[in-house]
Order: C-alpha cells, then structure tokens, then sequence
C-alpha cells in the first residue's frame, strides 16, 4: 500500500513540475509549485521511513512555502511598479 501512495505522490508532483514549466502565466504556475511542494514532502516522508524524515520534510515544506510567498510577493510589487 505505502508503494501505491508513493507512486501517486511521485506522479502528482511530475505533473506539476511539468504544468509549472509550461505555463506561460507567472500567477497561474504558482499553485502548482506549491501542490509540487506538497508532493516532494510527502515521498520524503514515504522514502525514508525514520522519524527524523518528518522533521526533514516539514523543513522542506516551510522553507518552499516561504520561498512561494516571497516570490508572489515580489511579482505583486513588480505589477504595482508597473502600472
């Protein structure tokens, strides 16, 4: 069962590594960088079954969501520029 939900997390996060590098819109690639995020924590957390993993994968899905936030962010200053 944990292959099956390693599988589909995997999956998941290849389609949406792949949609946010073909989507042409800023805005619109951001939800899915953050659905990828998700995705990668959770075949982190399903690759390495040790408990300190779920320490690592939250780590990694802080700083992603941070690193989310500041590029929206910059983008919403950019635009402000520029009208």
């Amino acid at each position: 069962m944990t292959e099956l939900v390693l599988a589909v997390c995997a999956v998941i996060a290849v389609y949406a590594a792949l949609r946010a590098v073909f989507e042409k819109n800023t805005a619109r690639k951001l939800p899915f960088i953050t659905v990828m995020n998700f995705a990668v924590a959770g075949v982190i957390v399903l690759i390495l079954p040790h408990p300190l993993t779920l320490i690592a994968a939250a780590a990694y899905l802080v700083g992603a969501t941070l690193e989310a936030n500041a590029i929206a962010s910059a983008m919403e200053k950019l635009r402000g520029e520029q009208t």
